[in-house]
């Protein structure tokens, strides 16, 4: 009785569920925690400490890093906590908000933690880490592509800035978006070259934009909507930023069974497939286009859909699917 008291007495507070819910999806430490909800490390170090007091999360300590996470499923702390977050509703605001901060957390951990990024900095990128061809998917990007005139573009989930890079003697201005400050800090470095000065990038989230309405003629998410908690909702983000007429270009893996993409880089989804990035487009309001693939150990595809174009009328403004 008084173990169970102690374990209610412990969740009854909205953080610490918070808390208990985010450690449902993975071990984390205080740092990611103050991330994740935008708290303070000293405000959640006293919630984190209380919870494991009542046993209702542990402490694993890895070299100078402590971890926290829930206690095996077979103690009677480890189930009370399970039959308490069962109870949470899945489509509270708050917790899904927190459920995205979690998914670019542990992407950004994954990123970060590649052998590959480790040894080489700011080449790294992560087609080369799974073995893709990454030259041939710049190739055939590139070739479904305008030689010029792209205008205004954007590329969510910039990582070290490499597309970029390779668009920038196409278009008038680039802008890169990126949650990993370790990430832009690379980009920074790589798009200070002579002839970049019309790239940016900044810090952001895919899921909330700091950026206006109808303020790009092409946005490019290259390798990140795998990582994505809630894909609709971002590419009904990325949509929201495209002027009338513009593109929108997803460059992701083909759906495949390889679990290990999920265990070793944090991958929310194993690819996708064309009808299901479809009906993420019909969903978004875009019209799909035309798609490629790029053979490899896993199958590259470069999906891409368009907004529908403002056509004047006599009378007023109507929209109408870009051709």
């Amino acid at each position: 009785m008084d173990e169970l008291l102690t374990g209610l007495r412990a969740c009854a507070e909205p953080t610490r569920l918070r808390l208990l819910a985010l450690s449902q999806r993975g071990s984390f430490c205080v740092m990611d925690f103050a991330d994740i909800l935008g708290q303070s490390q000293p405000r959640l170090s006293r919630h984190l400490r209380l919870l494991c007091e009542a046993g209702l999360l542990e402490r694993l300590r890895e070299g100078a890093n402590v971890w926290l996470a829930l206690p095996p499923a077979a103690t009677p702390a480890g189930s009370l906590v399970r039959s308490l977050l069962a109870r949470l509703p899945e489509d509270d605001p708050l917790l899904t908000a927190d459920r995205r901060h979690a998914a670019r957390v542990l992407a950004d951990r994954a990123r970060a933690a590649s052998e590959s990024f480790r040894r080489k900095g700011a080449d790294w990128d992560e087609m080369r880490a799974l073995g893709l061809p990454a030259q041939a998917v710049e190739m055939a990007l590139l070739a479904a592509l305008p030689d010029r005139g792209l205008g205004s573009v954007l590329d969510i989930g910039t990582g070290t800035g490499a597309l970029l890079e390779v668009l920038a003697p196409r278009i008038e201005s680039g802008l890169g978006i990126d949650a990993s400050r370790h990430m832009l800090a690379l980009a920074r470095e790589r798009l200070a070259k002579p002839g970049l000065g019309h790239c940016a990038v900044r810090l952001g989230d895919m899921y909330r934009l700091p950026l206006a309405d109808a303020s790009f003629d092409l946005v490019v998410l290259q390798m990140i909507l795998h990582y994505a908690e809630e894909p609709a909702s971002a590419l009904a983000e990325a949509a929201r930023v495209l002027r009338p007429g513009g593109r929108l270009v997803v460059v992701d893996l083909a759906e495949h069974n390889r679990a290990e993409c999920r265990d070793r880089l944090a991958h929310r989804w194993l690819g996708f497939s064309d009808s299901r990035v479809s009906d993420l487009f019909a969903s978004a309001g875009l019209a799909a286009a035309a798609t490629l693939s790029v053979p490899g150990p896993l199958e590259i595809r470069i999906w891409s859909a368009t907004t529908p174009a403002l056509v004047r009328t006599p009378s007023n403004y109507v929209l109408e699917p870009a051709e």
